[in-house]
C-alpha cells in the first residue's frame, strides 16, 4: 500500500505542476494579447492625432558642421524611429559654444573618444541650432545613432534642469519632429534609456518630470489639431 500511495502522490504532484504551468501559460497569453491590442490601439490613436495636427516648425538656425569623420561623417540615417534627448553636462554654456565644440572635433585624430555631435542643440534662452541634417547620423546615442534624431539641451547649473525657455523649445521641437516622422511618445527617449548614462541628468533623477514632458508634447500636438 505504501508504494501505491507514494506513486499516487507523485502522479498527483505532476498533475498539479502541469495544471499550474498551463494556467501560467494561459495568463501570459491573455496578458500579451491585451498588451499588444493596447499598443496597436495607442498607435492608431496617435496616427489619427498626427494626421490632424497643424504643428508649426519652430525657429531653427541651421549651422551645419563641416563634414568630418568625428562629428559629421555623412552616414545616412536608416530611418527615424525615435528621438533621444540629452543634456550638455557643461552648465552655463550656450548652444553656439556647444556647436563649436562639435565642430572642433574635425581637428582630432580618428578615435572613438573624439566622436561626438548632435542633430540639434537648444540654448538656455530657447534658441535652436541644427548641426546635422535629419537624414544623417549624429554621434550622440551609441547603438541608436543609426535610427534616431538627437537633441542636446543646455542648462544653467549642475542640476541639469532646463530653463522654461529651453523646456518650451524642446516641447516645440519634439512635437514638430514627432508629427513629421510619426514618432510615438513612447519613442521619445533619454540617453539613459539607451546606455544607462545619467543623461539628461534632471530627467533621470526625476522620472515623473520626464513623463510630464512627454505629456506636454502630446498636449502641444493635440492643441494644434485642425478645426
Amino acid at each position: 500500500m505504501g508504494r501505491v500511495q507514494k506513486k499516487n502522490a507523485k502522479n498527483y504532484l505532476l498533475i498539479i505542476i502541469a495544471t499550474s504551468l498551463a494556467c501560467i501559460l494561459c495568463i501570459a497569453t491573455v496578458v500579451g494579447g491585451i498588451h499588444m491590442a493596447f499598443g496597436q490601439d495607442h498607435k492608431k490613436q496617435q496616427d489619427i492625432l498626427y494626421q490632424n495636427a497643424q504643428i508649426t516648425k519652430p525657429v531653427i538656425t541651421q549651422n551645419l558642421l563641416t563634414a568630418n569623420i568625428n562629428s559629421r561623417p555623412g552616414i545616412a540615417l536608416e530611418k527615424v524611429k525615435g528621438i533621444v534627448v540629452h543634456y550638455t553636462a557643461n552648465p552655463g554654456t550656450s548652444a553656439k559654444a556647444n556647436r563649436d565644440y562639435f565642430e572642433s572635433r574635425k581637428n582630432c585624430e580618428d578615435k572613438a573618444e573624439y566622436k561626438v555631435s548632435s542633430h540639434f542643440i537648444i540654448g538656455i534662452a530657447g534658441d535652436i541650432i541644427q548641426c546635422i541634417p535629419e537624414n544623417e547620423i549624429a554621434y550622440a546615442s551609441n547603438s541608436r545613432n543609426k535610427d534616431t534624431i538627437s537633441i542636446e539641451c543646455c542648462h544653467p547649473d549642475a542640476t541639469g534642469k532646463f530653463t522654461q525657455k529651453t523646456y518650451q523649445s524642446l516641447v516645440n521641437l519634439l512635437s514638430y519632429l514627432c508629427v513629421k516622422y510619426h514618432i510615438s511618445d513612447q519613442n521619445i527617449i533619454r540617453h539613459y534609456d539607451v546606455t544607462k548614462k545619467i543623461c539628461p541628468k534632471y530627467y533621470v533623477k526625476h522620472p515623473k518630470k520626464w513623463e510630464k514632458l512627454k505629456k506636454d508634447v502630446l498636449s502641444e500636438i493635440k492643441n494644434s489639431e485642425k478645426e
